[in-house]
């Protein structure tokens, strides 16, 4: 199991707690913290033969948005970052706030990266609308080669190749993705958008119907199901809307999405989609299968700042708090 650290490492657990071993250290090239830092991390779906992994950070320099791919070599626990980066990609940020985060490789073996609309409140430079710009979507690259002028390829089937809008765009209207992931039973694409001040959202897109190529989830027309700008009367034609949402109320204020539990230990969590508040610390789920919209279930109210879900190899699932808790998600029975 691998941990990923704001503050720009990775830790290997697999000799457990007292050992926390450092897997990769970007630190020096990191800058750290608010919603800025190490962000992200993907191992390639051939990491076995060909030990490559993705990391998505911010770029102490400038505050940028780095795209890094890493091998490990003769060491399979440690990776040598200076002897083996590759830059894939880099996005400016205007703002420190925003930078969703997330990569992962989806069913059709492309890195997913989600990117937050830059920053600031209200989405200023309407960006997460402006297909010409990277900054509130969901993009698609092929990191097995490269293009002129770039080190990975645009795959043939992203819905803006050969049209008005940069190639690399998958989905366009996210304010903030944080956290998304893949359904690893069905490739369904799961996201859960950060609101501004009203709503949380979450939204699903099902492999079945594109896996939510070219889609518009709405931002900043709409904040989850709801006009946003303008307040009212705002043009729904295009939008997708959220399977799912929930108010800021009784300290709700940003929601962090989680996973579709598929592990084998718990049968009565199986085939649900479980998520998160950070400010509050409850937990919801959705049924993966539900129609929508749904309202989600409320299962747990802790009191951890929830920044992130994860996944073991088998498809237990994982909670982390701010504070550097990680706890398992499980069924109690009585």
């Amino acid at each position: 199991m691998f941990v990923v650290e704001q503050t720009g490492y990775v830790r290997n657990l697999a000799s457990g707690p007292a050992g926390t071993p450092i897997f990769l250290d970007v630190h020096t090239r990191t800058q750290c913290c608010g919603e800025r830092g190490l962000l992200g991390l993907a191992f390639h779906p051939g990491f076995e033969s060909n030990g490559k992994l993705y990391v998505n950070y911010t770029r102490a320099a400038d505050g940028a948005t780095i795209i890094d791919e890493y091998r490990v070599t003769s060491n399979p626990n440690n990776v040598d970052e200076n002897a083996t980066r590759r830059q894939i990609l880099s996005i400016s940020q205007p703002y420190p706030n925003h930078n969703g985060g997330g990569i992962a490789f989806g069913p059709d073996g492309f890195l997913y990266i989600g990117m937050g609309d830059g920053g600031d409140a209200n989405d200023p430079q309407e960006r997460a609308q402006d297909v010409n710009s990277l900054l509130g979507k969901m993009l698609r690259i092929d990191v097995n080669g490269t293009s002129t002028g770039k080190q990975y390829r645009v795959p043939s089937s992203n819905p803006y190749v050969g049209k008005p809008g940069l190639d690399e765009i998958w989905a366009v209207g996210l304010r903030n993705p944080w956290r998304w992931s893949f359904d690893r039973i069905t490739g369904d694409l799961w996201i859960g958008d950060v609101g501004q001040g009203d709503w949380e959202e979450v939204d699903r897109s099902t492999k079945a119907s594109g896996g939510g190529r070219g889609l518009n989830y709405g931002w900043d027309v709409m904040e989850g199901s709801h006009c946003f700008e303008p307040m009212s009367n705002c043009s729904r034609s295009g939008k997708t809307l959220p399977l799912t949402e929930y108010a800021h109320i009784d300290g709700n204020c940003s929601i962090t999405g989680g996973y579709v539990y598929r592990g084998n230990r718990y049968a009565l969590l199986r085939g649900g989609y479980f998520y998160g508040d950070f400010c509050s610390g409850r937990i919801w789920a959705v049924w993966a299968t539900a129609g929508g919209p749904v309202t989600g279930t409320q299962l747990l109210d802790t009191d951890l700042n929830i920044t992130s879900f994860g996944e073991s190899e088998g498809g237990e699932l994982y909670v982390v708090a701010q504070n550097g808790d990680i706890r398992q998600l499980i069924e109690l029975t009585r």
